[in-house]
């Protein structure tokens, strides 16, 4: 079952790859959705696909070196039927 989730990061997530890696592990997963960093250092992104693809991708973007999640803060949220791939803003 698809499902679609608004999350927003904060730690050490800007400047450091996050944006890239999201897009590459969605793009591996079959994900679709976006991210971009907020003015208060965080990152927020929307990401739709089953449980399981959303879970890789996160633990993909997790694997990141330079990457610190702190807080992950998730809520489900309508699917967007029409969208297409996984973009950065």
């Amino acid at each position: 079952m698809i499902t679609r989730k608004h999350i927003t990061f904060t730690g050490s997530v800007q400047d450091v790859g996050f944006r890239w890696r999201a897009r590459h592990a969605a793009n591996l997963y079959d994900c679709t959705g976006w991210c971009r960093n907020e003015w208060d250092g965080s990152v927020t992104m929307e990401i739709q696909g089953t449980e399981e693809q959303i879970d890789m991708v996160l633990q993909a973007i997790n694997a990141g070196r330079y990457i610190v999640i702190d807080n992950m803060d998730s809520r489900i949220i309508p699917v967007d039927e029409e969208e297409r791939g996984f973009r950065t803003e």
